[in-house]
């Protein structure tokens, strides 16, 4: 059986259906370059997120489960569900209707104050990691930064050098040195694990919401320090990390994540999803920046 198209009139059936108090109020699909989940707004209020993507099932009970229990303790606004969609229409995946985060993401409309964006970042993050993380589920980026799409970071490497994106040189030399890297030793804490610019928000040129916590789980936090290389400058690195609160070893892991995930991901998104293949190449192109000026 062809499963059903992702579009507005299966939402509004779903909703129809399974929340007939929000019947009848309009269903707009929302642009995005996300892989894992189609958006819609409903009315002016709610948001509906569908796992459009194999490996995306599971991650609305995900954050059905766990968002309410970590909100009260973040910095910033995060998505609040109101409701947990069953399969139905057709449709068989588990669903969920969030309240609307108003804002844009920061890649389409970037971000004025990076100053107070590293600043804010880096508290949010610390602020997750403090968080009981006893009984979260293990994030699929919480393990060794090489063991993440193990296999595909050196045919990347060669594919994107060919054509000149990259210094194969240079960066076989850092990922290298990646390799030698000591791994995350201290007890498993939160992560978003999927900090890209498409899943901040900002009002007025300043952060004001992390959204998409579909990649939510327990490990190295050293994932969640890759903003520092997919948004921010150099100068406004320092800031941070000074608020991350990260150590010298997971930063350098967390440089590793901005190298690997740029490479592998450029290379299989370039002339498929322009936004995410220009979000990574400006992330190994940055994590190979810092790599050199540290020879």
């Amino acid at each position: 059986m062809t499963p059903p198209r992702i579009d507005t009139a299966l939402v509004e059936r779903l909703i129809a259906a399974q929340f007939p108090d929000w019947a009848g109020l309009p269903v707009r699909e929302v642009d995005s370059a996300g892989t894992d989940n189609a958006m819609f707004r409903l009315g002016d209020e709610f948001a509906v997120r569908l796992p459009k993507a194999d490996w995306a099932e599971g991650q609305a009970e995900k954050e059905q489960r766990w968002l309410p229990h970590l909100a009260p303790h973040l910095t910033l606004p995060v998505p609040v569900p109101l409701g947990q969609g069953a399969p139905g229409e057709g449709y068989d995946r588990a669903w969920s209707v969030f309240a609307w985060l108003d804002g844009d993401d920061v890649h389409n409309a970037p971000l004025a104050d990076l100053a107070h964006t590293a600043v804010e970042l880096g508290r949010f993050g610390r602020a997750l990691r403090a968080v009981d993380a006893t009984g979260g589920p293990t994030s699929s980026r919480g393990g060794p930064v090489t063991g993440w799409e193990e296999g595909a970071m050196t045919p990347a490497l060669r594919a994107l050098g060919a054509d000149g994106t990259i210094d194969t040189e240079l960066a076989t030399a850092a990922w290298e040195s990646v390799l030698r890297l000591p791994q995350w030793d201290g007890p498993p804490v939160w992560t978003h694990g999927d900090l890209l610019p498409g899943n901040l928000l900002g009002r007025d040129g300043r952060l004001s919401a992390v959204i998409d916590f579909g990649c939510l789980g327990v490990g190295d936090p050293a994932v969640d320090t890759m903003p520092a290389w997919t948004l921010l400058t150099a100068d406004t690195r320092p800031l941070f990390r000074e608020a991350a609160g990260v150590d010298d070893a997971t930063w350098a892991r967390g440089r590793g994540w901005a190298l690997v995930w740029g490479v592998v991901t450029e290379n299989h998104y370039r002339g498929k999803n322009p936004v995410l293949a220009t979000i990574a190449h400006r992330s190994h192109t940055e994590a190979l920046a810092e790599y050199a000026a540290m020879l």
